[in-house]
């Protein structure tokens, strides 16, 4: 699997409207046949932050991912919309997805 998280910041007059022009691109990627997971979360501190987490079956659908024509249309929207330019970490690791966290459970109230 690969995972990749990218942390977007935004340019400030353009914060509040990311997640709706962003959509289209957020929804292709899911429907892409190698995602597994695409998730945009919003910082807590800095509303101008926001961050990416993405995964992919492997190093095929990774590459499908990024010639596909709605990756290359986002990368030109996100272009005109960030602050600075993103930061990155990309890494290839075993598993299919998210495991369960083994400290915290649910316990009855």
């Amino acid at each position: 699997m690969i995972f990749i998280a990218v942390k977007f910041t935004v340019r400030p007059e353009k914060s509040d409207q990311w997640l709706s022009l962003t959509e289209p691109f957020t929804l292709a990627t899911r429907a892409e046949p190698g995602n597994i997971f695409f998730e945009w979360s919003r910082s807590a501190e800095n509303p101008n932050q926001f961050v990416l987490l993405e995964a992919f079956a492997g190093q095929e659908a990774g590459a499908a991912h990024v010639q596909s024509d709605h990756f290359k249309e986002a990368i030109e929207l996100m272009s005109g919309l960030v602050a600075s330019t993103p930061e990155i970490i990309n890494v290839e690791t075993e598993g299919t997805g998210w495991g369960e966290m083994a400290e915290v459970k649910p316990r009855e109230q």
